[in-house]
C-alpha cells in the first residue's frame, strides 16, 4: 500500500559545484518570467498527480525536494498540496517536509508554510565557513545561516540541518567547528553527508576523489567517526548512516526508502516505487511535460519491468543496512527464504570477525552494521553481498 509521496521542485538560484540533480537555474532575481515558469511547472505537476492511479490509503508522508523548494511560491505549493489531498487524501497527522536554503525565505514565509500544514523543514547549511561555501558555489554565507535558524526557531516548526564533509580545503578542525555550531543551534535533526564527486559536475571535472584539495580518504573517514561521536554525545540518535535525530524526530518519509516500502514520485527527474516497479521521470522540463502528456493518455500505466525476487533482496539489504537498527532476520526469512539468509550470513563472516557486522541478541535477531566502523565501510560490505548474491537466481 502506497502512503508516501516525493515531489520534485527543481528551481535553484544557481547550480552548486557538486550538484547533478535535475534543476532549473533562476538566477538571483525572481522575475515575472520565473514566476510564469513556476506556475507552468506546478500545473504539470498537478496533472501528473491527477493522472496517477490510487494505490493506497491517505498519504502519511509527503516530501518536497529539489532544487530549492523555498523558492517556489507558497500559493503554488498550496495548490499542489490541495491536488494531492483531492487525489489521495493527506492524513491529518502526516509528516509534510520541505527543503529550504538560507537566504531564500522569511519568517513570514515560514508562518505561511505552517498554515498550509508543512510540518518539517530541512535547511541546507552544508558548512559554517564562508570560504568552503564559496568553494562549493553556494549562494548563501554564514550570516544567512544564523538568520535562517532564528526564523526557524521563531516559527516553531520542527527542522533539520544538513552538513557536508569532505569538501575541498575542508580540515578536521573545520568539520569539528561545523558540528559544534550545528549542535549549538539546536535543530531537531542533523544530516551529515560525505561529498560525492559526480562526473558531469564542475567538481567532477576539476577533482579526483582523494586528491588535494579534497581531504584524503583517511581524513574523510576521521570526519565520519567525529560526527558519530560528537552528535551522539550531544543527544542525537545515529539512526541511519548519514542521519541523526533527537528522540521522536526521525524523518519518517526517508524511513520509507530505507525500509524499501513503496512511494509515489512526482515531477522532473523524480523516482517512484509502486507495483514493484521503479521508474524515474525525464530530467528536463520539456521532456517531463511531454512524458506527463503521454502518461495521461496511457491512463497511468507504465511500461516498466517488475523487479525480480533477487533484485528485491539486494535492494532490501542495500537500504535496510543503512539503518543502525538493521534488518529483522525473521522478515528476511519470510520473504526470501532460510537458505538466502544462511548465504547472507556466510558471506558476512569476515565482516562479523572485524566487528563491522553484528547480530543482535534480541528475538528475533537483527542484522546490523556497527557504528561507526561498519557504517563507514558499508560500501565494501555491500559489494561483497552483491558479488556473491545472483539477483537472477536467488537462493530459495
Amino acid at each position: 500500500m502506497v502512503t508516501s509521496a516525493y515531489l520534485h521542485l527543481p528551481f535553484c538560484l544557481r547550480r552548486c559545484f557538486y550538484c547533478d540533480f535535475p534543476i532549473t537555474v533562476t538566477g538571483e532575481k525572481q522575475t515575472a518570467g520565473i514566476r510564469t515558469q513556476m506556475e507552468e511547472y506546478g500545473a504539470w505537476l498537478c496533472r501528473e498527480i491527477r493522472a496517477t492511479p490510487i494505490l493506497g490509503g491517505e498519504l502519511k508522508t509527503v516530501f518536497f525536494g529539489g532544487g530549492t523548494p523555498s523558492l517556489f511560491p507558497v500559493d503554488l505549493l498550496e495548490k499542489v498540496l490541495r491536488t494531492l489531498d483531492q487525489r489521495f487524501g493527506i492524513a491529518q497527522s502526516a509528516e509534510i517536509s520541505l527543503e529550504i536554503d538560507p537566504g531564500t525565505f522569511s519568517l513570514e514565509q515560514l508562518i505561511r508554510y505552517k498554515n498550509i500544514s508543512i510540518s518539517r523543514l530541512s535547511l541546507g547549511v552544508q558548512a559554517f565557513q564562508d570560504n568552503l561555501l564559496a568553494n562549493c558555489g553556494r549562494s548563501h554565507r554564514v550570516i544567512n545561516i544564523f538568520t535562517a535558524c532564528d526564523h526557524l526557531e521563531r516559527s516553531q516548526i520542527p527542522w533539520s540541518l544538513d552538513l557536508i564533509s569532505g569538501l575541498p580545503d575542508q580540515t578536521r578542525d573545520d568539520w569539528q567547528a561545523s558540528l559544534d555550531q550545528a549542535i549549538a543551534l539546536n535543530p531537531h535533526h542533523i544530516s551529515c553527508y560525505d561529498l560525492v564527486i559526480e562526473p558531469q559536475t564542475p567538481f567532477g571535472k576539476q577533482y579526483e576523489p582523494g586528491e588535494r584539495p579534497l581531504p584524503s580518504d583517511e581524513n574523510t573517514a576521521a570526519m565520519y567517526r567525529l560526527a558519530s561521536e560528537t552528535l551522539r554525545k550531544a543527544g542525537y540518535d545515529h539512526y541511519e548512516i548519514s542521519n541523526y535525530a533527537k528522540p521522536g524526530y526521525q524523518c519518517q518519509h526517508n524511513r520509507v526508502y530505507w525500509e524499501n516500502r513503496p512511494y509515489y514520485g512526482f515531477g522532473m527527474g523524480a523516482a517512484s516505487f509502486t507495483r514493484n516497479q521503479r521508474f524515474s521521470r525525464p530530467r528536463t522540463r520539456a521532456e517531463y511535460y511531454a512524458w506527463v502528456e503521454q502518461y495521461e493518455q496511457n491512463k497511468g500505466v507504465l511500461d516498466v519491468a517488475v523487479l525480480t525476487k533477487g533484485d528485491r533482496l539486494l535492494e532490501t539489504l542495500m537500504l535496510g543496512l543503512r539503518l543502525t537498527e538493521g534488518l529483522d532476520l525473521s522478515q528476511l526469512i519470510t520473504e526470501f527464504g532460510q537458505s538466502s539468509v544462511d548465504q547472507i550470513l556466510e558471506i558476512l563472516k569476515p565482516a562479523f570477525q572485524k566487528g563491522w557486522a553484528l547480530l543482535s541478541p534480541t528475538t528475533p535477531p537483527r542484522l546490523a552494521l556497527s557504528d561507526p566502523e561498519g557504517l563507514l565501510f558499508s560500501n565494501i560490505i555491500l559489494a561483497e553481498l552483491f558479488h556473491h548474491l545472483d539477483p537472477e537466481n536467488p537462493v530459495e
